[in-house]
C-alpha cells in the first residue's frame, strides 16, 4: 500500500509566532473595551495607535517605509482568526478597510512621494482610511457614480455624496472614486479617477449621519459629503482616468479578505457551538448527545473544513500572484454564503440563548449577513463567475 503523503500545514512557525502577538493585543487592547465600542458604534483612535505599536497595521508595507514587508497573506489570516475568536468583528472589518482596500492602491499606484508621506502614518495608526466608492444611487455599479472632480489648475475641486462608508466617521482620509472626464453621458472605462482626500485639509469634507447597522456596530459606517472640496493634484492615486482599472486590478485582495474573514467566522462559531452543546442539557441529556444535534454538527464540521481548504487554496494563489477577480469572487461567494448558513444553523442549536446578543453566535449571525454584501454582493459574484464560465471553452 502506498503511504499517504503528509499534509503540509497551512500555517508555519513564523505565522504561529505572529499569532501570539495578535492574541495578546486582542486580550489587552480590544476585549476589555469592545462591548463599550459596540454600544457606542465607534472605536477610539487609541485602538489604531495600539495596533500600530503592536505591528499589526500595514503588514505589507515595505521595510524602506518602516514596515515588515509581510506580503504573505497568511499573516492577515492569522490576525483575522484572532480578532474573530475574540469576538471583535468590528475591529476586523475596520482593519480590512484600511489594509485590504486602501493600502494596496498606495502600494501599487502611489508615487514615491505619496508613499513616503502616507505609509509611515498608516503603520503607526496615525492615518486611518476609508473607501469612498459607493453612492446612494450606485452601489455595485461603479459606472453609475456621480461624484465629480473638476480640474482647477494643477488641482481638483470635488463634489458629491458617498454612503455605506466604513470608518467614515473615525477615518482621517478617504480613497474617493470620482468622475473626471467632464462628460454628461454614461461613464466609460476611462471616466473615473481615485483621490486620497484628507478630512482636516479639506473644508467641505464632512460626515453625515452615522448609519445604524444590524451588527458589527463597533466599526462605524456613515455617509460622506464633499462640497467644493479642494484636492491637491498630488493626491491623485495612479493615472487620471485609471480609477476603474485600478479597482479591478486590486479587487482580488479585497474579496479574498472577505473570504478569509468569513471562513474564520464559520470556524469560530462552530467551535463555540460545540462547547455550548457539550455543556447544555435538555430533558436530562446533553444537547450534543441527541442524534439530530450530532448529524447537524457532522454536516457543519465538513462544511467548515471544506470552506477552510477552499479559502486556503485562494490564499496560496494570491501569494503566488495567480489569484484573479474570478478566483477571488468564487472564494468570497462560497465562504460568505457558508458563513451565513453555518451561523444560522449554529444559532438554532443554541435555542433561545442563540437570540441573545451576549452570546457569540448572535453576534456572528449578524456579522455573517454583512459578508454576503460587503465587497460585492453574492448576486454580483454569481454574475462574474457565470459570465466567465459561459465564455470559457
Amino acid at each position: 500500500m502506498t503511504p499517504t503523503p503528509a499534509v503540509q500545514p497551512f500555517f508555519e512557525e513564523e505565522h504561529e509566532e505572529f499569532r501570539g502577538v495578535a492574541r495578546e493585543f486582542v486580550a489587552r487592547e480590544v476585549t476589555p473595551h469592545y462591548a463599550q465600542w459596540d454600544a457606542e458604534h465607534l472605536m477610539p483612535h487609541s485602538m489604531w495607535t495600539a495596533a500600530g505599536e503592536a505591528g499589526l497595521l500595514g503588514l505589507a508595507v515595505p521595510e524602506e517605509h518602516g514596515g515588515m514587508g509581510l506580503t504573505d497573506y497568511r499573516f492577515r489570516a492569522v490576525l483575522d482568526e484572532e480578532l474573530v475568536r475574540g469576538g471583535a468583528l468590528g475591529v476586523a472589518l475596520a482593519l480590512h478597510l484600511n489594509d485590504d482596500w486602501v493600502l494596496p492602491h498606495l502600494l501599487a499606484h502611489g508615487t514615491a512621494e505619496q508613499q513616503e508621506r502616507w505609509l509611515p502614518r498608516i503603520l503607526t495608526g496615525e492615518l486611518v482610511t476609508s473607501v469612498a466608492w459607493t453612492e446612494p444611487g450606485a452601489g455595485s455599479d461603479l459606472r453609475g457614480v456621480r461624484t465629480r472632480a473638476v480640474r482647477d489648475g494643477e488641482d481638483w475641486v470635488l463634489n458629491g455624496q458617498k454612503t455605506f462608508i466604513g470608518n467614515g466617521i473615525s477615518g482621517d482620509a478617504a480613497l474617493v472614486l470620482a468622475r473626471t472626464d467632464g462628460r454628461a453621458e454614461r461613464a466609460g472605462e476611462d471616466s473615473f479617477s481615485l483621490f486620497l482626500v484628507h478630512r482636516t485639509d479639506s473644508p467641505g469634507y464632512s460626515a453625515g449621519r452615522q448609519l445604524d447597522k444590524m451588527g458589527v456596530r463597533a466599526s462605524d459606517t456613515a455617509e460622506l459629503f464633499f462640497e467644493d472640496v479642494h484636492v491637491p493634484g498630488a493626491n491623485l492615486i495612479g493615472a487620471e482616468g485609471g480609477g476603474l482599472r485600478q479597482i479591478r486590478q486590486l479587487l482580488p485582495q479585497g474579496r479574498l479578505a472577505v473570504a478569509v474573514a468569513a471562513s474564520a467566522v464559520a470556524r469560530a462559531t462552530l467551535e463555540s457551538t460545540l462547547d455550548y452543546t457539550r455543556e447544555r442539557t435538555a430533558f436530562g441529556t446533553r444537547v450534543l448527545d441527541f442524534q439530530h444535534s450530532r448529524f447537524e454538527v457532522a454536516e457543519l464540521t465538513v462544511e467548515v473544513e471544506v470552506t477552510e481548504a477552499y479559502v486556503q487554496r485562494a490564499v496560496h494563489a494570491f501569494n503566488a500572484g495567480a489569484l484573479d477577480v474570478v478566483g477571488a469572487s468564487k472564494a468570497k461567494y462560497w465562504a460568505s454564503e457558508r458563513a451565513k448558513a453555518v451561523t444560522d444553523r449554529c444559532l438554532q442549536l443554541h435555542g433561545g440563548y442563540g437570540y441573545i446578543l451576549d452570546y457569540p453566535v448572535a453576534q456572528a449571525y449578524l456579522a455573517s449577513r454583512l459578508l454576503t454584501i460587503f465587497g460585492g454582493t453574492s448576486e454580483i459574484l454569481r454574475e462574474t463567475i457565470g459570465r466567465d464560465a459561459a465564455s470559457t471553452g
